[in-house]
């Protein structure tokens, strides 16, 4: 691994950045707070002449009392600031208010992880996602995906889906350069990627595997888009590694699913996943490598989702690093034919082939 990161700031510099670590919950609740009771959408309406206390409490219907200690802590949030007593929204609460990536991230803070995280340490110790305990009594997340409260799950879904949808487009000529008549999608979730495939060849067939909980609402899409014909589910535990894939397969896709799963149990999944091709086949990974990030802020993203892998999920597993990844699939007797960094937001494809 590579060096990242330094300790060259002054003491002055770290005890302040120590002091927003410390306060940091409840500065995330203050800038939700201050985006979903309107205040930022008022400030925006208001941009070019600002508004006073007042005039934003009574603009939005709030006491205020609680809408001046929002304001005020919006200040050091840097999300506002104060001009002859009028409250202007600055260009980070603009990205609050308006940025789809940034409220994505937020509502699968405050929704899917934010009462859970109170037991990372015990998560940690025990190598369980013991965080998942104030939903209900599973052992990863993705058995209670369709149990949990809808909101949960419309939180969760538009988390996983926002950043796989905007890499879609530009992968599918890659999986399709060898014109593939059968592709197996495993872990397809909702069945979005089969889907687009079917949408973009109309030769080709696909197969997804996944949990049956998973499968309802794939079959649910597949039926709307009139796809049954050329789309199969079949139900699965994937961690069951006595269970074999179906073969004869010229792709098999694993999008932002490897990731969900510890080093051990992705040895046996690209295992399977290399007997399941044919002769001249190839595995498909597309991951988000935290090493592979051309800005510090989606590493800091994605190091931030290890610990929902590691509080909620399912307690062992993480965003990889890039070398992490190669060294499994060399370890299951495959290669990195090509590796595409930079798709979509943060995602990288590995196209894999066996070893001759």
């Amino acid at each position: 691994m590579n060096d990242y990161g330094s300790d060259k700031k002054s003491a002055q510099q770290a005890k302040s950045d120590a002091q927003k670590i410390a306060f940091a919950p409840m500065m995330f609740q203050a800038a939700r707070a201050l985006r979903n009771l309107g205040i930022l959408d008022a400030l925006e309406s208001n941009k070019d002449n600002g508004m006073s206390i007042e005039q934003v409490a009574e603009h939005c219907k709030l006491p205020v009392h609680g809408t001046k200690v929002l304001l005020e802590a919006g200040i050091s949030l840097e999300i506002v600031f104060v001009k002859d007593g009028k409250f202007f929204i600055t260009k980070t609460g603009w990205f609050i208010l308006k940025d789809k990536l940034t409220r994505v991230n937020m509502d699968f803070t405050h929704d899917v992880n934010y009462l859970g995280f109170f037991n990372l340490e015990e998560s940690v110790k025990n190598e369980k996602p013991e965080g998942l305990k104030i939903f209900g009594d599973w052992d990863t997340i993705y058995e209670a995906l369709s149990k949990l409260p809808e909101n949960v799950q419309e939180s969760w879904f538009r988390f996983d889906h926002y950043y796989s949808d905007v890499a879609f487009p530009e992968v599918l000529p890659v999986v399709f350069e060898k014109n593939p008549k059968k592709i197996l999608d495993v872990g397809g979730n909702t069945g979005k990627f089969s889907i687009n495939c079917c949408e973009y060849n109309e030769n080709v067939k696909v197969t997804i595997l996944d949990l049956p909980g998973q499968l309802t609402k794939a079959e649910k899409n597949i039926r709307e888009k009139d796809f049954e014909s050329r789309i199969d589910c079949i139900p699965v535990n994937l961690l069951d590694s006595s269970i074999p894939f179906p073969t004869g397969y010229d792709a098999v896709w694993m999008s932002q699913f490897l990731d969900c799963f510890s080093q051990k149990d992705i040895i046996h999944l690209l295992t399977r996943g290399k007997n399941a091709l044919t002769e001249d086949g190839s595995l498909y990974i597309l991951e988000t490598y935290w090493d592979k990030q051309q800005h510090d802020a989606a590493m800091y993203s994605l190091h931030a989702t290890s610990l929902y892998f590691v509080c909620l999920a399912n307690g062992c597993s993480q965003m990889y690093h890039s070398n992490d990844m190669r060294k499994l699939v060399e370890k299951v007797g495959m290669y990195v034919e090509k590796a595409i960094d930079n798709i979509g937001i943060s995602h990288s494809l590995f196209v894999c082939k066996p070893k001759k």
